[in-house]
């Protein structure tokens, strides 16, 4: 197992709420203009629906092309807010696609405009924007929605941190600029003011470990587990940033504190072999 492979593995296997590593992704997403940013090349929201649908069972199709219709007649916003909803929960519950549902549900809360279900939908797009073996044009197509959610979010409560380093996420790993830097500096500007806060540390870690910086994602995680000492994914990240660095005894250090605090008997296994792995 390739070592992303097994971040992505172990994380899933552990936490068991992101929907990126449960839910049956499309097999190959068109490429195209998004519809939300002509200018960078992605994939397009109408293929990612077209390719789902291909693989709905014939009642599925049906249960589907009812509340489609349902949506196309509304009203009201209401109405419309109803149906977006009740899309988002069937590709979720029943046809079990993210893409989809991320969509109406960004869609939903678009249309709400709330600065909760703005966020909400935001933070949805985001938990599967760090994943290491996702295609960058998924990645672009997940930051252009996240972003334009985000900066609606701002502009209802310009002071909400998380909505700031969702945004810098956007632009660290979504392949929205050619400057990261944007990314780094909206983030920057939440934990320079407050070191303790945990989500910014980490998007900046793993923003270093993308970029090859190692010690400096090593610095952020370790400054996670002080604050957070049982938080796996700070943790599972700090060992492959040792293993990338041939630091091989600390990172079978971490792998084994992290086996101690884990109860999947899957994911145990799965360190097991990694750690072994790295005494040969």
């Amino acid at each position: 197992m390739k070592k992303p492979q097994f971040i992505v593995a172990i994380i899933a296997i552990i936490s068991c709420v992101v929907i990126y590593f449960f839910v049956p992704r499309t097999k190959k997403a068109e490429s195209s203009q998004p519809e939300n940013n002509p200018a960078s090349a992605t994939v397009s929201t109408q293929s990612l629906l077209d390719g789902a649908k291909t693989a709905l069972t014939a009642n599925q199709k049906i249960t589907l092309l009812s509340i489609e219709n349902q949506l196309v007649k509304s009203k009201s916003k209401a109405d419309s807010l109803k149906n977006f909803t009740q899309l988002a929960q069937f590709w979720a519950d029943s046809a079990h696609r993210v893409e989809p549902y991320l969509y109406y549900t960004y869609s939903a809360a678009l249309l709400e405009n709330s600065e909760k279900s703005l966020t909400f939908a935001a933070q949805q797009l985001i938990d599967n924007l760090t994943t290491p073996d996702a295609p960058p044009a998924m990645l672009n197509w997940i930051a252009v929605n996240a972003k334009a959610l985000l900066e609606k979010a701002l502009v209802i409560n310009p002071n909400n941190d998380s909505a700031k380093i969702n945004l810098g996420a956007c632009y660290l790993f979504g392949n929205i600029s050619d400057n990261p830097m944007q990314g780094i500096l909206k983030v920057k500007e939440v934990v320079d003011k407050n070191p303790q806060n945990i989500y910014g540390q980490l998007i900046l870690g793993l923003g270093g470990k993308k970029s090859g910086q190692y010690p400096k994602a090593i610095e952020r995680f370790n400054t996670i587990l002080k604050l957070d000492p049982n938080n796996i994914e700070a943790m599972v990240n700090l060992a492959e940033c040792y293993e990338l660095t041939d630091q091989k005894a600390l990172a079978i250090d971490w792998y084994t504190k992290m086996k101690t605090l884990v109860k999947n008997p899957n994911a145990k296994e799965a360190i097991d072999k990694r750690i072994k792995e790295l005494k040969k």
